[in-house]
């Protein structure tokens, strides 16, 4: 258990923070090791961007904000869910700040149910001898147990505690049902190109940040934007990391230039002495201009962010959310986003057998009897991957994938067999017709077993008149083909055969 900084107070760490390379007090020098993504955090709701939804006055995440211990109404336990870097440890340090409160941060990982309820008495000996409210970070609160977040349950409801949990899972799976009933959901949003865009800004300038001693190109700043991910945290830190190595090849260069002016300085000496005078005066302007920002190029962004890191939890929301985009596009005939999303599924390592599977499933669901070669292509390539594995697998996939998502489209067959399913459980079954009852085993003709039946190729085009279905469901029709692709032709065929069937 440990308390969290004060990021946020006048004389918090990120307060008056020289830029790179300012000289100053040895605990200023300190602090300007702090990274610049903790050194640029927001220490007020009006500095927060991105999540307009939640910050608006009178929100109720501005009352919690403002509240203060004394108060009647008094502050709600908030459940904070969001991608990473959108601002769930900047709102709890914020919400930490409003009078009378005590802050104490938890990580999920380390933490257990002994922290939690040192936590809890502390917070019920600060509230009885102090009237001070504790606000508790609960950091990765998916990663509690049914068990430890049942131990926060009591001080929840009794408001010993006020709450502040962050989470990139969907509560609703991660979270027990008595805690979210106790909290309020704030769900934060991905940043948008313009709210990163402003935080590099600001970042640029800020004397808590890069003191205006480095210029970003524009190219640069759209080159961090788009590889950001919506993630202001890793805007930040390619923007800390491509401001050093621009840094240090100005040096280079610097260094490499006073090389060059050092050997020609005595072929020069009798010049510069017969112009002494001249040479103060240009010294001391020399010396009065201020240094020049080094510019950040796109060329030190892609050195310093290496690659992009794609947001991809096999376990996790991102993890369905792909999925479920991946197969809507297959089915929308979308090629180009069903191709995006494998991608991301393959970069991101999901397990090839898995994709394979879900292709095959999507040929039959979504394509169906409007293209019946669709199963077989996405069976041979699901079988492809498991023989060969990857990466080569993926030329397979991208070949099924294709074909799926420009293959004529139906799902007839699969309704048609979940509305005869629905007959069966709802007691729509009937007694199996006579004829059509098995006779090969002792006494069944005795019972009338097969009495009647006509076998189908002793009749014109291979078909006998006669009733298959029970009495009960006598006439009922389940599977309706669409008119796209085979199944055009299909609908004609199903017309005739019913005429045979029942002339």
């Amino acid at each position: 258990m440990t308390n969290g900084p004060d990021l946020f107070s006048s004389d918090g760490p990120d307060q008056g923070l020289p830029g790179p390379g300012v000289g100053g007090s040895s605990a200023d020098s300190g602090r300007a090791l702090d990274p610049l993504a903790v050194r640029m955090r927001p220490r007020t709701i009006a500095e927060v961007v991105g999540q307009d939804h939640l910050t608006f006055p009178g929100s109720p995440l501005v009352q919690l904000v403002e509240a203060s211990g004394g108060d009647r109404a008094g502050a709600s336990s908030v459940i904070l869910w969001g991608p990473p870097g959108v601002g769930k440890t900047t709102l709890a340090h914020v919400i930490s700040h409003a009078p009378g409160r005590t802050f104490v941060e938890l990580s999920a990982i380390t933490a257990g149910v002994k922290d939690v309820r040192q936590v809890i008495e502390n917070a019920r000996r600060e509230r009885d001898m102090y009237q001070r409210t504790t606000v508790l970070f609960l950091d990765e609160i998916h990663r509690f147990s049914k068990a430890q977040q049942d131990a926060l349950l009591p001080a929840v409801e009794n408001r010993l505690v006020v709450l502040v949990a962050a989470t990139t899972e969907n509560p609703s799976f991660s979270v027990i049902s008595p805690l979210l009933s106790r909290s309020l959901l704030l769900t934060l949003r991905p940043l948008d190109d313009a709210a990163i865009a402003d935080l590099l800004d600001r970042a640029v300038v800020s004397e808590r940040g890069l003191a205006g001693q480095f210029e970003l190109e524009p190219a640069a700043k759209d080159f961090i934007v788009r590889i950001a991910g919506a993630d202001a945290r890793r805007s930040l830190t390619i923007l800390e990391a491509a401001a050093g190595i621009a840094a240090a090849q100005a040096q280079f260069a610097k260094a490499t230039a006073g090389d060059s002016t050092d050997a020609d300085a005595d072929a020069d000496a009798d010049a510069e002495d017969e112009d002494e005078g001249d040479a103060e005066v240009d010294s001391e302007d020399s010396s009065d201009s201020e240094p020049r920002a080094i510019l950040i190029t796109e060329a030190a962004c892609a050195e310093a962010s290496s690659e992009t890191v794609l947001r991809y939890d096999k376990n996790g929301d991102q993890h369905y959310d792909v999925v479920s985009a991946f197969i809507k596009s297959i089915r929308g005939s979308d090629v180009d986003a069903a191709l995006h999303y494998l991608a991301r599924m393959i970069v991101a390592g999901e397990d090839p057998r898995f994709i394979a599977r879900r292709v095959v499933i999507s040929a039959a669901e979504d394509i169906g009897m409007a293209d019946p070669q669709a199963l077989p292509i996405a069976v041979a390539a699901s079988t492809a991957v498991q023989n060969i594995g990857m990466p080569e697998g993926r030329i397979p996939l991208a070949e099924a994938v294709t074909y799926l998502a420009m293959a004529p489209k139906s799902n007839a067959s699969y309704r048609a067999l979940d509305a005869a399913i629905a007959d069966v459980k709802n007691g729509f079954s009937g007694q199996v017709p006579t004829h059509l009852r098995d006779a090969h085993y002792p006494g069944a003709k005795e019972l009338g077993h097969g009495e009647g039946y006509k076998y189908s190729h002793d009749h014109p085009h291979g078909v006998a008149a006669q009733e298959y279905l029970p009495e009960t469901l006598r006439g009922k029709r389940y599977y309706e083909p669409t008119g796209n692709g085979m199944e055009r032709s299909l609908g004609e065929r199903l017309e005739m055969l019913q005429r045979l069937l029942r002339p």
